[in-house]
């Protein structure tokens, strides 16, 4: 939450910007100091701009609101610098959204872990018309994932299908096989 900050300093005093002769009026001196208390936030903000904009560098609090304009939703249960991760890397992973990069991405930022992906999308050319197209008529995609921590493959597994369900195409089936490391079973 926003607020002042008792003693704040100003950058700018408003005192310092009168002619001298005022410089001498203790009531002058008063008033624009009660002024530069209320107005050293603002002014600090606005100082500030860049950074309070910056997914990096951002005040806690306004992470939320600027992954709203990167169109991405952050889980404020997340520790703080994953939240800063998914805000900073959403509009460059919403430009692969869709593609086995953009996915393996958005897995990355949500677990920390690389996973497998299998799919039955294909490219090929030939000089032959008529040649057998390649991959699978129905497009399909599994992602596999090792965790290294056996308790954690049910809430990750949880995790993952909300996420492929968010970032795979509607039209797409997809699949996902979380297992602990070293047991090579889900």
């Amino acid at each position: 939450m926003r607020g002042t900050l008792p003693g704040l300093p100003t950058a700018h005093p408003l005192l310092h910007q009168l002619p001298a002769v005022y410089l001498d009026h203790p009531f002058l001196e008063r008033f624009l100091s009660a002024l530069d208390e209320l107005l050293a936030p603002v002014l600090l903000t606005l100082d500030n701009l860049p950074a309070h904009l910056h997914p990096r560098t951002a005040p806690e609090d306004l992470l939320a609101w600027l992954a709203g304009w990167v169109a991405v939703e952050v889980d404020a249960e997340r520790p703080v610098t994953q939240r800063r991760a998914v805000v900073a890397s959403a509009v460059i992973r919403h430009r692969q959204r869709g593609t086995r990069q953009g996915l393996a991405a958005a897995v990355r930022v949500e677990t920390g872990l690389e996973p497998e992906i299998t799919e039955s999308g294909a490219t090929d050319w030939s000089t032959q018309p008529g040649s057998p197209l390649p991959g699978s008529p129905r497009p399909w995609v599994m992602v596999r994932l090792t965790v290294p921590d056996a308790d954690a493959v049910a809430p990750t597994r949880l995790r993952l299908e909300r996420l492929l369900a968010e970032e795979v195409p509607a039209h797409v089936v997809y699949r996902v096989e979380v297992t602990a490391e070293g047991t090579g079973t889900p």
